[in-house]
């Protein structure tokens, strides 16, 4: 299950996700909006929840704003008994600057035991630019946060690609990032989105994305550095300690069934994938009256799935079944093997840092071989 919380204090200059400004999160409606979108659901009878939920993800926006209480009100609305698997992984995303000792003591108390912690940079200049919170000092602080109140599962999020005019230093970062020794980075590339404050800034010149060559630098050194440093990099954007993969991630890369509730959530029964209304007050609307919240639906036919298996496999460490010789798409492999875009691994091929550099041209090339 994915729990979408959209309150932050203020809009990034990157970001277009589903969010709504203001200073502290309104954790009643959020409820409210919640336990009725759950209401409907359970009636509606597309998705059949679980006795003991797997995975609980709640992102956002900034769930850290909605305070020390607001994971357990979440489990109230959820069910506790969903919540009792001793598997069960349950992460919440926080901002450094809002993650305070109360909101990790409420939040381990009440069985969040994952922390996804929005880092981005330790650079001052580059926070700023970003209309980041914090500053350099906030990530190692709430990092030990996370620790005194018993969490050590701490995922960073770190944002490269940056433009070059901000100097930022991206070695820098990744060092002070393995210098936490937290068992999980995951990293994003920049991308400039038509909606947004920076769109609107490369479009009227006063910003200049960064170019191709320092993208592709920037991911490599990434890959180098913390590899070097002992994390698994299982994921196109995800590096780990052993045995702390996102679990709840997976479920997304494998295609498998998950449930997500409030704004924007995204939810897929195969072969049904759904959408809500990105507007929290038009969704709350709808949720809290528990009406349909839902925004738009699609059904994948049998190309979509095929492309999307393709996708989400070429994702990650594990890659492919191998296709069967002298095939379309083993030769394909096989070029891509002597351009150094993949490698095979017994019966699998999965694509080699270099070839992630190009995971959606080869996912559709790959596709378009074996359909063809």
């Amino acid at each position: 299950m994915y729990v979408h919380s959209p309150f932050c204090a203020r809009r990034c200059l990157y970001c277009d996700f589903a969010v709504t400004v203001r200073k502290t999160g309104d954790l009643e409606g959020w409820v409210r909006a919640l336990a009725g979108e759950l209401g409907y659901v359970e009636q509606e009878g597309l998705f059949v929840l679980a006795d003991n939920l797997q995975t609980l993800y709640v992102g956002g926006g900034t769930p850290s704003l909605l305070g020390p209480e607001a994971m357990c009100e979440l489990a109230r609305v959820i069910g506790p008994a969903r919540l009792t698997d001793p598997q069960l992984e349950w992460t919440a995303e926080a901002n450094p600057e809002s993650f305070t000792a109360d909101v990790a003591d409420g939040w381990s108390g009440a069985g969040v035991n994952r922390i996804s912690l929005g880092a981005q940079s330790f650079d001052a200049g580059a926070l700023r630019w970003m209309g980041r919170l914090h500053g350099a000092d906030g990530p190692p602080a709430a990092v030990e946060i996370a620790r005194g109140a018993g969490i050590d599962n701490v995922s960073v999020d770190l944002i490269f690609g940056l433009p070059s005019h901000l100097a930022r230093s991206w070695e820098d970062d990744l060092h002070r990032t393995v210098d936490l020794d937290v068992p999980h980075v995951s990293l994003y590339g920049l991308t400039i989105e038509a909606g947004t404050a920076l769109g609107r800034a490369v479009r009227e010149q006063r910003e200049t994305p960064v170019d191709d060559d320092r993208y592709r630098e920037e991911f490599l050194m990434a890959a180098e550095v913390l590899t070097a440093a002992g994390y698994r990099h299982y994921e196109v954007s995800n590096f780990a300690r052993p045995g702390f993969e996102s679990r709840h991630n997976s479920t997304y890369w494998l295609g498998e069934p998950y449930l997500g509730l409030g704004n924007g959530a995204h939810s897929f029964a195969p072969p049904v994938r759904r959408w809500n209304l990105r507007a929290w007050e038009e969704y709350s609307v709808a949720a809290e009256s528990s009406k349909n919240p839902e925004a738009e639906r699609e059904i994948l036919d049998a190309a979509a799935v095929a492309l999307e298996r393709v996708w989400l496999g070429l994702r990650t460490d594990q890659g492919l079944d191998r296709p069967p010789e002298g095939t379309a798409p083993a030769s394909l492999v096989d070029d891509w093997v002597g351009r150094g875009l993949a490698r095979q691994m017994e019966d699998r091929v999965c694509l080699t840092t270099e070839g992630w550099l190009l995971l959606d041209r080869l996912a559709v090339d790959y596709d378009a071989v074996g359909s063809g």
